[in-house]
Protein backbone atom coordinates (compact mmCIF):
# COMPACT_ATOMS: atom_id res chain seq x y z
CA UNK A 1 0.00 0.00 0.00
CA UNK A 2 0.95 3.13 -0.37
CA UNK A 3 3.06 5.21 2.19
CA UNK A 4 0.67 7.27 4.08
CA UNK A 5 1.06 11.19 3.87
CA UNK A 6 1.48 13.49 7.08
CA UNK A 7 -1.82 13.90 8.48
CA UNK A 8 -2.55 17.01 9.98
CA UNK A 9 -2.84 16.38 13.35
CA UNK A 10 0.78 15.08 13.03
CA UNK A 11 1.96 18.18 11.12
CA UNK A 12 0.40 20.05 14.38
CA UNK A 13 2.43 18.07 17.05
CA UNK A 14 5.63 18.56 14.85
CA UNK A 15 4.44 22.45 15.75
CA UNK A 16 4.59 23.01 11.49
CA UNK A 17 1.00 23.97 11.27
CA UNK A 18 1.60 28.17 10.78
CA UNK A 19 5.32 28.20 10.48
CA UNK A 20 5.82 30.37 7.52
CA UNK A 21 8.53 28.33 4.61
CA UNK A 22 10.67 31.53 4.58
CA UNK A 23 11.13 30.79 7.98
CA UNK A 24 12.01 26.94 7.56
CA UNK A 25 13.52 27.37 4.37
CA UNK A 26 12.71 23.71 4.10
CA UNK A 27 15.05 22.50 6.93
CA UNK A 28 14.28 19.95 9.74
CA UNK A 29 10.90 18.97 9.79
CA UNK A 30 9.29 21.03 6.82
CA UNK A 31 12.31 18.89 4.65
CA UNK A 32 10.14 15.50 5.75
CA UNK A 33 6.78 16.89 5.37
CA UNK A 34 8.24 17.79 1.58
CA UNK A 35 9.44 13.91 1.04
CA UNK A 36 6.18 12.83 2.44
CA UNK A 37 4.16 15.13 0.68
CA UNK A 38 3.88 12.50 -2.37
CA UNK A 39 1.51 9.08 -3.05
CA UNK A 40 2.53 6.42 -5.33
CA UNK A 41 1.31 2.56 -5.23
CA UNK A 42 2.37 2.21 -8.83
CA UNK A 43 3.51 -1.43 -9.21
CA UNK A 44 2.64 -2.20 -4.97
CA UNK A 45 -0.94 -2.65 -5.12
CA UNK A 46 -1.87 -6.25 -4.61
CA UNK A 47 -5.33 -6.36 -6.61
CA UNK A 48 -7.19 -8.71 -4.29
CA UNK A 49 -10.47 -7.16 -5.26
CA UNK A 50 -13.57 -8.22 -7.95
CA UNK A 51 -14.56 -4.65 -9.42
CA UNK A 52 -17.80 -4.30 -7.94
CA UNK A 53 -20.23 -3.18 -10.95
CA UNK A 54 -22.84 -0.84 -9.69
CA UNK A 55 -26.22 -2.37 -10.84
CA UNK A 56 -28.72 -0.86 -13.11
CA UNK A 57 -31.49 1.00 -11.54
CA UNK A 58 -34.54 -0.66 -11.95
CA UNK A 59 -37.29 1.75 -13.72
CA UNK A 60 -40.82 1.12 -14.98
CA UNK A 61 -43.02 3.39 -18.00
CA UNK A 62 -46.22 4.83 -16.67
CA UNK A 63 -49.19 5.62 -18.07
CA UNK A 64 -48.09 9.06 -19.54
CA UNK A 65 -44.95 7.33 -21.59
CA UNK A 66 -42.15 8.34 -19.17
CA UNK A 67 -39.48 6.56 -17.67
CA UNK A 68 -39.95 6.16 -13.80
CA UNK A 69 -37.31 5.88 -11.54
CA UNK A 70 -37.30 5.50 -7.79
CA UNK A 71 -34.24 6.65 -5.53
CA UNK A 72 -34.03 7.15 -1.52
CA UNK A 73 -30.89 8.40 -0.41
CA UNK A 74 -29.83 6.72 3.07
CA UNK A 75 -27.17 6.46 5.54
CA UNK A 76 -25.24 3.61 5.79
CA UNK A 77 -22.03 2.06 5.57
CA UNK A 78 -19.65 0.05 3.19
CA UNK A 79 -16.99 -2.69 3.80
CA UNK A 80 -13.89 -0.91 2.20
CA UNK A 81 -11.63 -3.29 4.24
CA UNK A 82 -11.20 -6.05 6.85
CA UNK A 83 -13.13 -4.90 10.18
CA UNK A 84 -14.97 -2.28 11.14
CA UNK A 85 -17.54 -1.12 8.73
CA UNK A 86 -17.19 2.93 6.71
CA UNK A 87 -20.17 4.76 7.86
CA UNK A 88 -21.19 6.31 4.32
CA UNK A 89 -23.93 7.50 2.55
CA UNK A 90 -25.52 6.46 -0.83
CA UNK A 91 -28.28 6.02 -2.96
CA UNK A 92 -30.46 2.75 -3.22
CA UNK A 93 -27.65 1.44 -1.28
CA UNK A 94 -25.43 2.60 1.95
CA UNK A 95 -22.74 3.83 -0.76
CA UNK A 96 -23.07 5.16 -4.28
CA UNK A 97 -26.16 4.52 -6.22
CA UNK A 98 -27.41 2.59 -9.08
CA UNK A 99 -26.76 3.35 -12.56
CA UNK A 100 -29.48 5.13 -14.40
CA UNK A 101 -30.08 4.54 -18.28
CA UNK A 102 -32.57 6.40 -21.12
CA UNK A 103 -32.60 6.82 -24.23
CA UNK A 104 -32.41 9.88 -26.33
CA UNK A 105 -36.03 11.82 -26.77
CA UNK A 106 -37.26 9.71 -23.69
CA UNK A 107 -39.13 11.35 -20.83
CA UNK A 108 -37.75 10.61 -17.35
CA UNK A 109 -39.76 11.04 -13.95
CA UNK A 110 -37.63 10.56 -10.69
CA UNK A 111 -38.55 9.92 -7.49
CA UNK A 112 -36.33 10.76 -4.73
CA UNK A 113 -36.90 10.47 -1.14
CA UNK A 114 -34.74 11.83 1.47
CA UNK A 115 -34.23 9.58 4.34
CA UNK A 116 -31.00 11.23 5.25
CA UNK A 117 -31.11 13.40 8.52
CA UNK A 118 -30.17 16.12 6.57
CA UNK A 119 -31.00 17.95 3.68
CA UNK A 120 -30.15 17.00 -0.19
CA UNK A 121 -30.57 17.38 -3.57
CA UNK A 122 -29.54 15.01 -6.55
CA UNK A 123 -28.12 17.14 -9.38
CA UNK A 124 -27.95 15.83 -12.93
CA UNK A 125 -24.71 16.54 -13.74
CA UNK A 126 -24.15 17.48 -17.57
CA UNK A 127 -27.72 16.82 -18.48
CA UNK A 128 -29.64 19.73 -20.65
CA UNK A 129 -33.36 19.76 -18.62
CA UNK A 130 -35.23 22.77 -16.66
CA UNK A 131 -33.83 24.74 -14.30
CA UNK A 132 -36.52 23.77 -11.90
CA UNK A 133 -35.64 20.09 -12.42
CA UNK A 134 -31.58 20.72 -12.27
CA UNK A 135 -31.15 19.16 -8.63
CA UNK A 136 -28.83 22.05 -7.47
CA UNK A 137 -28.99 24.09 -4.22
CA UNK A 138 -32.16 25.73 -4.72
CA UNK A 139 -34.01 21.82 -4.76
CA UNK A 140 -33.45 21.03 -1.71
CA UNK A 141 -35.32 18.49 -0.04
CA UNK A 142 -35.54 18.16 3.37
CA UNK A 143 -35.78 14.65 5.50
CA UNK A 144 -38.02 12.66 5.24
CA UNK A 145 -40.02 14.58 2.10
CA UNK A 146 -39.53 13.63 -1.95
CA UNK A 147 -38.93 15.31 -5.23
CA UNK A 148 -40.00 14.10 -8.30
CA UNK A 149 -38.19 16.16 -11.49
CA UNK A 150 -39.64 15.33 -14.85
CA UNK A 151 -38.07 16.39 -18.03
CA UNK A 152 -37.18 15.36 -21.76
CA UNK A 153 -33.79 13.68 -22.51
CA UNK A 154 -32.69 16.39 -25.17
CA UNK A 155 -29.19 15.36 -25.85
CA UNK A 156 -26.66 12.86 -27.58
CA UNK A 157 -25.62 9.28 -26.02
CA UNK A 158 -23.19 10.53 -23.17
CA UNK A 159 -21.91 9.47 -19.53
CA UNK A 160 -23.53 11.69 -17.48
CA UNK A 161 -23.63 11.56 -13.36
CA UNK A 162 -25.16 12.40 -10.48
CA UNK A 163 -24.29 13.43 -7.25
CA UNK A 164 -25.95 16.29 -4.25
CA UNK A 165 -25.34 19.84 -4.41
CA UNK A 166 -25.98 21.51 -0.87
CA UNK A 167 -25.48 24.63 -0.81
CA UNK A 168 -22.00 24.66 1.41
CA UNK A 169 -22.60 20.88 1.98
CA UNK A 170 -21.73 19.35 -1.07
CA UNK A 171 -18.02 18.15 -0.80
CA UNK A 172 -19.03 16.36 2.39
CA UNK A 173 -21.96 14.56 1.13
CA UNK A 174 -20.17 13.12 -2.12
CA UNK A 175 -16.83 12.28 -0.49
CA UNK A 176 -19.13 10.15 2.07
CA UNK A 177 -20.31 7.98 -1.01
CA UNK A 178 -23.48 9.97 -2.43
CA UNK A 179 -23.25 9.57 -6.56
CA UNK A 180 -24.10 7.48 -9.30
CA UNK A 181 -23.53 6.85 -13.65
CA UNK A 182 -26.54 8.35 -15.61
CA UNK A 183 -26.30 6.84 -18.80
CA UNK A 184 -27.78 7.96 -22.32
CA UNK A 185 -27.87 6.42 -25.22
CA UNK A 186 -28.77 6.62 -28.87
CA UNK A 187 -30.09 4.97 -31.50
CA UNK A 188 -28.00 6.41 -34.05
CA UNK A 189 -24.79 5.41 -32.17
CA UNK A 190 -22.90 3.63 -34.75
CA UNK A 191 -22.42 -0.79 -33.98
CA UNK A 192 -18.93 -1.20 -33.26
CA UNK A 193 -18.77 0.17 -30.00
CA UNK A 194 -18.42 -2.37 -26.47
CA UNK A 195 -21.92 -1.64 -25.33
CA UNK A 196 -22.12 -4.67 -22.60
CA UNK A 197 -23.05 -3.20 -19.31
CA UNK A 198 -20.75 -4.55 -17.01
CA UNK A 199 -19.56 -7.37 -19.35
CA UNK A 200 -17.13 -4.98 -22.20
CA UNK A 201 -18.29 -1.55 -21.52
CA UNK A 202 -17.77 -0.70 -17.69
CA UNK A 203 -17.98 1.68 -15.22
CA UNK A 204 -14.91 3.10 -13.48
CA UNK A 205 -16.20 5.57 -10.77
CA UNK A 206 -13.04 7.38 -9.00
CA UNK A 207 -12.47 8.57 -6.01
CA UNK A 208 -9.66 9.13 -3.26
CA UNK A 209 -10.04 8.42 0.78
CA UNK A 210 -7.99 8.63 3.43
CA UNK A 211 -9.26 6.63 6.81
CA UNK A 212 -8.90 6.78 10.19
CA UNK A 213 -7.59 3.77 12.22
CA UNK A 214 -11.10 2.61 12.62
CA UNK A 215 -11.83 2.15 8.98
CA UNK A 216 -13.88 5.55 9.13
CA UNK A 217 -13.57 8.39 6.26
CA UNK A 218 -11.11 10.77 7.66
CA UNK A 219 -11.99 14.08 5.99
CA UNK A 220 -9.47 16.56 7.17
CA UNK A 221 -8.49 18.72 4.25
CA UNK A 222 -4.88 18.23 2.66
CA UNK A 223 -1.76 20.37 4.33
CA UNK A 224 -0.45 23.34 2.35
CA UNK A 225 -3.34 23.54 0.05
CA UNK A 226 -6.88 25.23 -0.37
CA UNK A 227 -7.81 22.09 -2.30
CA UNK A 228 -9.73 20.27 0.18
CA UNK A 229 -9.71 16.20 0.78
CA UNK A 230 -6.79 14.76 -0.70
CA UNK A 231 -6.83 11.13 -0.20
CA UNK A 232 -4.16 8.30 -0.34
CA UNK A 233 -6.43 5.55 -1.26
CA UNK A 234 -8.24 4.66 -4.44
CA UNK A 235 -11.22 3.26 -4.96
CA UNK A 236 -13.23 2.12 -7.96
CA UNK A 237 -17.28 1.81 -7.65
CA UNK A 238 -16.23 1.57 -3.47
CA UNK A 239 -13.72 -1.57 -4.32
CA UNK A 240 -10.54 -1.03 -3.20
CA UNK A 241 -7.26 -2.51 -5.18
CA UNK A 242 -9.88 -3.64 -7.83
CA UNK A 243 -9.54 -6.06 -10.70
CA UNK A 244 -11.84 -7.13 -13.47
CA UNK A 245 -12.30 -10.14 -15.43
CA UNK A 246 -12.10 -9.40 -19.39
CA UNK A 247 -13.66 -11.52 -22.06
CA UNK A 248 -13.33 -9.57 -25.19
CA UNK A 249 -10.84 -8.36 -27.54
CA UNK A 250 -12.03 -4.44 -26.33
CA UNK A 251 -13.38 -3.40 -23.04
CA UNK A 252 -14.89 0.16 -22.63
CA UNK A 253 -14.21 2.12 -19.52
CA UNK A 254 -16.71 4.59 -18.66
CA UNK A 255 -14.30 6.67 -16.38
CA UNK A 256 -15.42 9.25 -14.18
CA UNK A 257 -13.53 11.42 -11.81
CA UNK A 258 -15.64 11.83 -9.08
CA UNK A 259 -13.14 12.86 -6.19
CA UNK A 260 -13.69 15.95 -4.17
CA UNK A 261 -9.89 17.56 -5.56
CA UNK A 262 -7.82 15.03 -6.85
CA UNK A 263 -7.31 15.24 -10.32
CA UNK A 264 -5.99 12.17 -12.47
CA UNK A 265 -4.16 11.38 -15.49
CA UNK A 266 -4.97 8.10 -16.88
CA UNK A 267 -2.99 5.53 -18.69
CA UNK A 268 -1.99 2.24 -18.44
CA UNK A 269 1.57 0.09 -17.38
CA UNK A 270 2.80 -0.90 -20.03
CA UNK A 271 1.76 2.83 -21.84
CA UNK A 272 -0.13 1.14 -24.85
CA UNK A 273 -2.58 3.72 -26.73
CA UNK A 274 -6.01 3.53 -26.55
CA UNK A 275 -8.88 4.45 -28.24
CA UNK A 276 -10.66 7.96 -26.64
CA UNK A 277 -14.29 7.77 -27.88
CA UNK A 278 -16.20 10.21 -25.91
CA UNK A 279 -15.77 12.88 -23.53
CA UNK A 280 -18.47 14.72 -20.81
CA UNK A 281 -21.32 15.57 -23.64
CA UNK A 282 -20.90 12.08 -25.85
CA UNK A 283 -19.28 11.01 -28.28
CA UNK A 284 -16.25 12.74 -30.55
CA UNK A 285 -16.35 12.39 -33.90
CA UNK A 286 -13.52 9.89 -34.63
CA UNK A 287 -11.60 7.76 -32.16
CA UNK A 288 -8.49 9.43 -30.94
CA UNK A 289 -5.52 7.15 -30.01
CA UNK A 290 -3.92 8.36 -27.22
CA UNK A 291 -1.72 7.16 -23.94
CA UNK A 292 -2.94 9.58 -21.60
CA UNK A 293 -5.99 11.45 -20.82
CA UNK A 294 -6.30 13.86 -17.69
CA UNK A 295 -9.42 14.59 -15.72
CA UNK A 296 -9.84 17.04 -13.31
CA UNK A 297 -12.95 16.56 -10.86
CA UNK A 298 -16.40 16.44 -12.47
CA UNK A 299 -14.99 15.20 -16.24
CA UNK A 300 -15.65 12.17 -17.78
CA UNK A 301 -14.00 10.01 -20.51
CA UNK A 302 -15.45 6.81 -22.51
CA UNK A 303 -11.33 4.53 -23.89
CA UNK A 304 -11.68 1.95 -24.86
CA UNK A 305 -8.18 -0.46 -24.70
CA UNK A 306 -7.62 -3.64 -26.77
CA UNK A 307 -5.94 -6.76 -24.52
CA UNK A 308 -4.70 -9.85 -25.91
CA UNK A 309 -5.52 -13.86 -24.82
CA UNK A 310 -3.80 -13.93 -20.66
CA UNK A 311 -2.72 -10.32 -20.56
CA UNK A 312 -2.53 -8.49 -17.24
CA UNK A 313 -2.40 -4.70 -17.24
CA UNK A 314 -2.83 -1.40 -14.90
CA UNK A 315 -4.82 1.28 -15.32
CA UNK A 316 -2.86 3.96 -13.91
CA UNK A 317 -2.77 7.80 -13.02
CA UNK A 318 0.46 9.66 -13.43
CA UNK A 319 1.26 12.54 -12.14
CA UNK A 320 -1.47 15.43 -13.42
CA UNK A 321 -0.01 18.65 -15.17
CA UNK A 322 -1.70 20.45 -13.17
CA UNK A 323 0.05 23.83 -14.52
CA UNK A 324 0.95 25.48 -10.65
CA UNK A 325 4.29 26.39 -9.29
CA UNK A 326 6.30 22.83 -7.72
CA UNK A 327 5.31 23.70 -4.29
CA UNK A 328 1.47 23.82 -5.05
CA UNK A 329 1.95 21.30 -7.62
CA UNK A 330 3.87 18.92 -4.96
CA UNK A 331 1.00 19.68 -1.78
CA UNK A 332 -1.87 19.09 -4.22
CA UNK A 333 -1.35 15.60 -5.78
CA UNK A 334 0.85 16.85 -8.96
CA UNK A 335 3.46 14.32 -8.13
CA UNK A 336 1.26 11.29 -6.59
CA UNK A 337 1.04 8.13 -8.75
CA UNK A 338 -1.88 5.44 -8.43
CA UNK A 339 -2.64 2.01 -9.20
CA UNK A 340 -6.23 2.63 -10.61
CA UNK A 341 -7.37 -1.19 -11.85
CA UNK A 342 -6.44 -4.55 -13.15
CA UNK A 343 -7.63 -5.73 -16.32
CA UNK A 344 -7.22 -9.84 -16.46
CA UNK A 345 -8.00 -10.73 -20.12
CA UNK A 346 -9.04 -14.41 -20.25
CA UNK A 347 -7.11 -16.97 -21.80
CA UNK A 348 -9.23 -16.71 -24.87
CA UNK A 349 -11.21 -13.55 -25.80
CA UNK A 350 -14.50 -13.15 -27.68
CA UNK A 351 -13.51 -11.34 -30.68
CA UNK A 352 -14.91 -7.49 -30.91
CA UNK A 353 -16.01 -5.78 -34.08
CA UNK A 354 -13.29 -2.79 -34.83
CA UNK A 355 -14.22 0.78 -33.83
CA UNK A 356 -16.23 2.79 -36.51
CA UNK A 357 -13.95 5.32 -38.16
CA UNK A 358 -17.00 7.75 -37.22
CA UNK A 359 -18.56 8.26 -34.22
CA UNK A 360 -20.85 11.15 -34.12
CA UNK A 361 -21.14 14.32 -35.76
CA UNK A 362 -18.71 17.28 -34.55
CA UNK A 363 -19.72 19.60 -32.29
CA UNK A 364 -20.66 22.98 -34.01
CA UNK A 365 -21.50 26.18 -32.86
CA UNK A 366 -21.40 29.43 -34.43
CA UNK A 367 -19.76 31.48 -32.02
CA UNK A 368 -19.01 34.64 -34.77
CA UNK A 369 -21.87 37.42 -33.89
CA UNK A 370 -22.25 35.98 -30.20
CA UNK A 371 -24.88 37.55 -28.23
CA UNK A 372 -22.43 38.27 -24.98
CA UNK A 373 -19.02 38.04 -24.23
CA UNK A 374 -18.45 37.27 -20.21
CA UNK A 375 -15.16 36.98 -18.82
CA UNK A 376 -15.20 34.50 -15.53
CA UNK A 377 -12.13 35.35 -13.16
CA UNK A 378 -11.45 32.35 -10.56
CA UNK A 379 -9.34 33.33 -7.66
CA UNK A 380 -9.61 31.39 -4.30
CA UNK A 381 -12.92 31.03 -3.19
CA UNK A 382 -14.41 33.75 -5.69
CA UNK A 383 -15.56 34.44 -9.59
CA UNK A 384 -14.78 37.89 -10.34
CA UNK A 385 -14.08 38.68 -6.90
CA UNK A 386 -17.32 38.07 -5.68
CA UNK A 387 -18.26 34.79 -3.45
CA UNK A 388 -21.46 32.96 -3.97
CA UNK A 389 -25.30 34.63 -2.80
CA UNK A 390 -28.09 32.36 -3.04
CA UNK A 391 -30.21 35.02 -3.43
CA UNK A 392 -28.34 37.27 -6.19
CA UNK A 393 -28.67 36.17 -9.81
CA UNK A 394 -25.55 37.21 -11.24
CA UNK A 395 -26.77 37.99 -14.57
CA UNK A 396 -29.40 36.59 -17.28
CA UNK A 397 -28.93 34.88 -20.87
CA UNK A 398 -31.63 35.12 -23.64
CA UNK A 399 -32.97 32.02 -24.94
CA UNK A 400 -31.69 30.85 -28.42
CA UNK A 401 -28.64 33.24 -28.32
CA UNK A 402 -25.07 31.57 -28.17
CA UNK A 403 -22.31 33.27 -25.75
CA UNK A 404 -18.55 33.03 -25.38
CA UNK A 405 -17.65 33.19 -21.84
CA UNK A 406 -13.55 32.92 -20.75
CA UNK A 407 -12.42 31.53 -18.24
CA UNK A 408 -9.30 32.25 -16.90
CA UNK A 409 -7.60 31.22 -13.05
CA UNK A 410 -5.83 34.18 -11.55
CA UNK A 411 -4.27 32.26 -8.45
CA UNK A 412 -1.81 30.06 -8.71
CA UNK A 413 -3.58 27.09 -7.23
CA UNK A 414 -6.25 23.95 -9.59
CA UNK A 415 -9.38 24.95 -10.48
CA UNK A 416 -11.92 23.81 -12.63
CA UNK A 417 -15.03 25.21 -14.31
CA UNK A 418 -18.70 23.38 -15.00
CA UNK A 419 -21.66 25.07 -15.72
CA UNK A 420 -24.86 23.64 -15.32
CA UNK A 421 -27.77 22.63 -18.20
CA UNK A 422 -25.59 23.15 -21.29
CA UNK A 423 -22.99 21.31 -23.06
CA UNK A 424 -20.22 23.74 -24.53
CA UNK A 425 -17.97 24.18 -26.90
CA UNK A 426 -14.03 24.91 -26.42
CA UNK A 427 -12.76 27.42 -29.18
CA UNK A 428 -9.50 27.88 -27.34
CA UNK A 429 -6.97 27.72 -24.43
CA UNK A 430 -4.07 29.72 -24.05
CA UNK A 431 -5.09 31.52 -27.31
CA UNK A 432 -4.49 28.51 -29.39
CA UNK A 433 -7.10 25.50 -30.74
CA UNK A 434 -8.18 22.95 -28.07
CA UNK A 435 -6.23 19.91 -28.12
CA UNK A 436 -7.73 17.04 -29.55
CA UNK A 437 -9.38 15.15 -26.65
CA UNK A 438 -11.10 18.79 -26.15
CA UNK A 439 -12.63 19.00 -29.07
CA UNK A 440 -16.16 17.11 -27.63
CA UNK A 441 -19.23 18.39 -26.26
CA UNK A 442 -17.99 19.29 -22.58
CA UNK A 443 -19.54 20.33 -19.49
CA UNK A 444 -16.77 21.11 -16.98
CA UNK A 445 -12.93 21.81 -18.07
CA UNK A 446 -9.59 22.39 -16.20
CA UNK A 447 -8.58 26.12 -15.84
CA UNK A 448 -4.65 26.23 -15.36
CA UNK A 449 -3.29 28.91 -14.08
CA UNK A 450 -3.16 32.40 -16.31
CA UNK A 451 -4.26 30.51 -19.06
CA UNK A 452 -7.46 31.42 -20.64
CA UNK A 453 -10.08 28.90 -21.60
CA UNK A 454 -12.72 30.36 -24.15
CA UNK A 455 -16.34 28.49 -24.78
CA UNK A 456 -19.44 28.43 -27.04
CA UNK A 457 -22.30 27.99 -25.00
CA UNK A 458 -25.87 27.91 -27.09
CA UNK A 459 -29.10 28.56 -24.60
CA UNK A 460 -31.72 27.06 -26.86
CA UNK A 461 -34.87 26.53 -24.18
CA UNK A 462 -35.67 25.96 -20.53
CA UNK A 463 -36.64 29.61 -19.91
CA UNK A 464 -37.52 30.39 -15.98
CA UNK A 465 -36.06 34.18 -14.84
CA UNK A 466 -36.43 33.09 -11.29
CA UNK A 467 -34.51 29.27 -10.89
CA UNK A 468 -31.21 29.61 -11.28
CA UNK A 469 -28.43 27.23 -12.94
CA UNK A 470 -25.17 27.56 -11.68
CA UNK A 471 -21.45 27.72 -12.86
CA UNK A 472 -18.75 27.16 -10.55
CA UNK A 473 -15.37 25.34 -9.76
CA UNK A 474 -15.82 21.60 -9.18
CA UNK A 475 -13.35 21.07 -6.98
CA UNK A 476 -15.83 20.96 -4.20
CA UNK A 477 -14.03 22.80 -1.79
CA UNK A 478 -14.01 25.72 -3.65
CA UNK A 479 -17.29 25.46 -4.73
CA UNK A 480 -18.69 25.24 -1.13
CA UNK A 481 -16.70 27.87 -0.17
CA UNK A 482 -18.00 30.41 -2.44
CA UNK A 483 -16.31 29.89 -6.00
CA UNK A 484 -19.82 29.38 -7.42
CA UNK A 485 -22.36 31.63 -9.16
CA UNK A 486 -25.90 31.45 -11.32
CA UNK A 487 -27.34 32.75 -14.17
CA UNK A 488 -31.13 32.12 -15.52
CA UNK A 489 -32.47 31.70 -19.01
CA UNK A 490 -35.12 34.54 -20.25
CA UNK A 491 -37.48 35.08 -23.19
CA UNK A 492 -36.09 37.64 -25.51
CA UNK A 493 -36.32 41.41 -23.53
CA UNK A 494 -37.50 39.74 -20.40
CA UNK A 495 -35.65 40.92 -17.25
CA UNK A 496 -34.56 38.00 -14.47
CA UNK A 497 -36.38 37.70 -11.42
CA UNK A 498 -35.51 37.23 -7.98
CA UNK A 499 -33.66 33.93 -6.83
CA UNK A 500 -35.36 32.40 -4.20
CA UNK A 501 -32.81 31.46 -1.00
CA UNK A 502 -33.93 27.94 -1.36
CA UNK A 503 -36.88 25.84 -2.78
CA UNK A 504 -37.46 23.34 0.06
CA UNK A 505 -39.40 20.30 -1.27
CA UNK A 506 -41.74 18.64 1.66
CA UNK A 507 -44.18 16.81 -0.29
CA UNK A 508 -43.43 12.88 -0.49
CA UNK A 509 -43.38 11.34 -4.08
Amino acid sequence: MAPRRLARRSLLKMGLIGVPVSTAALGGGLAAVWAAADTTTAGRLTFTNRLAIPPLAASRVDVSGRRVFDLRTIAGEHQFRPGRPTATLGVNGGHLGPTLRASRNETVLVNVRNELSEATSLHWHGMHLPAAMDGGPHQMIEPGAGWSPTWQVAQPAATLWYHPHPHQQTARQVYRGMAGLFIVDDPDTPAGLPSRYGVDDIPVIVQDKQFGDDNQLDDSEAFWTPMGILGDTICVNGTLAPYHDVATERVRLRLLNASNSRFYRFGFSDDRPFALVGTDGGLLAAPYETARIQLSPGERAEIVVTLGPGERVVLRSYPPDLGINVWNRRFGGGDDTFDILQLRAAAQLSPSPPLPGRLADPPRIDASAPAATRTFQLSGYSVNGRQMDMSRIDFAVTRGTTEVWEIIAIDDTPHNFHVHDVQFLILSVGGAPPPPELRGWKDTVHTPPNTPVRVALRFSEHVDPNIPYMYHCHLLNHEDQGLMGQFVVVEPGQQPGQSPAHDHHHTRP
